[in-house]
């Protein structure tokens, strides 16, 4: 009988001693794997937001269709421009005026140079704006949402776009308790809300919901 409660003893200390453990290292763990999983996910939505702005740059507007997207980055081209100020005399306002000087008006002139590859320019000899769509976590099928629209604000209207996913869809193998809080952040040093996004389809903004340690010092 004395050989029998120490083994469940031991079995008690044990269990007691595995929650314990998990209680500690399972966040510690959890963090691990979604700091891994929001770099490569943000190393993405930095190539489309990328991409989005020379959208907006050359065309005039956003595009919330991702074959549209790549076509462009295949195409696409920016203008090499120049400035360069320049004066010239006004003759009709020294005629008119009786100016013995000279009337000289200032102006800023852009000359177009040449032209690149908006593809070289933002994604050098890789092809990787071909996958940015896709979350880039291993075993999921999935891509971000993309959309864009316009808005107005101040009787002005302006194209906007989003692209995001759900932390739901890129921790959803990892533990529900520490998932569930992890939707409700709300931090300085988080990721804000329930979803991983750039842009915004309320607001005139082309940033993205992360905090700075997620920026390389190039991308500062």
């Amino acid at each position: 009988m004395k050989l029998v409660i120490q083994i469940v003893l031991w079995i008690v200390i044990i269990f007691l001693g595995w929650k314990l453990y998990n209680s500690v290292m399972g966040p510690v763990q959890f963090n691990k794997v979604k700091e891994a999983r929001y770099a490569k996910v943000i190393k993405n939505l930095k190539d489309i937001q990328a991409a989005e702005l020379a959208h907006k740059e050359i065309t005039g507007s956003f595009t919330g269709d991702w074959d549209s997207l790549v076509r462009f980055i295949d195409t696409a081209k920016f203008a090499i421009t120049q400035r360069r100020d320049t004066s010239y005399a006004d003759v009709a306002k020294n005629k008119a005026y009786g100016i013995d000087q000279g009337y000289f008006i200032e102006e800023s002139l852009i000359d177009t140079l040449g032209f690149t590859n908006v593809k070289d320019s933002l994604y050098g000899s890789t092809d990787r704006y071909k996958t940015m769509m896709n979350v880039p976590v291993e075993g999921k099928n999935a891509k971000f949402d993309l959309k864009a629209g316009k808005i107005e604000k101040n009787d002005a209207t302006y194209s906007v776009f989003e692209a995001k996913v759900s932390k739901s869809v890129v921790l959803s193998d990892l533990n529900k308790d520490l998932l569930a809080q992890e939707m409700q952040v709300q931090s300085v040093d988080g990721v804000n809300g329930p979803d991983i996004k750039v842009g915004s389809l309320e607001d005139v903004n082309t940033s993205g919901n992360w905090p700075k340690i997620y920026d390389s010092a190039k991308d500062k």
